[in-house]
């Protein structure tokens, strides 16, 4: 057995060891869980704000970046009065209502839906083979049911008495795809002309978008002028 006095010393030991253990806990874990000050917060905020700033123009800059530009710094884009590229191969797919117009001369219902009322800058295209058709300043209201233009593109449209003996229908010159009709003496517009198109028979290409090569037929590759 050890004296008496002995077990009080250490006693006395281990007391102190525990309390200073004990405090020492403490201040760690008072600075660890520290409540947050306004400074910290706004320090925060900032960082936050300058990392989304950062993340940001990086988006950016990479999306410039993967649109080609020209010389001259200007996103490449095509437009009516450019020579269209061309390519030789089959006619864009048709589904059975584009092809009744198209091919077989139907004549889609009037109404405000296609392009009838369309206001955007662009280039109309031949739904058949992407023909370039008309510019969108051609186009005007004449609240007849149809899309109109007091003028094509020159050189895409050719012109044929109508089946029925009485009007001038009106076609894509590159692959005979059927459009419409043409009226004269209207007095519509200073050009007293109104190509009433079909919207199914022509795409939209929206100003600035490119516009895809002209299709022509695989047997006509290298027998043109």
């Amino acid at each position: 057995m050890r004296p008496r006095s002995l077990t009080r010393s250490n006693s006395l030991r281990w007391t102190a060891a525990g309390s200073l253990g004990l405090i020492a806990a403490t201040l760690l874990t008072t600075a660890t869980i520290r409540p947050l000050t306004a400074d910290d917060r706004e320090t925060a905020a900032t960082s936050d704000t300058a990392a989304d700033q950062s993340s940001a123009e990086k988006s950016t800059a990479d999306s410039d970046a993967a649109v080609p530009e020209t010389a001259e710094g200007a996103k490449t884009v095509d437009s009516a009065e450019s020579e269209q590229a061309v390519r030789y191969g089959r006619y864009n797919s048709l589904n059975q209502f584009e092809s009744w117009v198209l091919l077989n001369k139907g004549t889609q219902p009037a109404g405000p839906g296609g392009y009838t009322h369309t206001k955007k800058e662009g280039t109309y295209i031949c739904r058949r083979c992407n023909a370039k058709l008309y510019n969108s300043d051609d186009k005007f209201e004449s609240h007849c049911g149809w899309p109109s233009f007091d003028d094509e593109i020159e050189g895409a449209v050719v012109r044929q008495r109508d089946a029925d003996g009485v009007r001038i229908e009106i076609l894509c010159k590159n692959c005979g795809g059927h459009l419409g009709h043409v009226f004269l003496g209207e007095q519509l517009t200073d050009k007293n002309t109104r190509h009433c198109v079909n919207s199914v028979s022509m795409k939209l290409i929206p100003k600035g978008k490119k516009i895809p090569p002209k299709i022509k037929p695989a047997a006509l590759r290298g027998k043109e002028k």
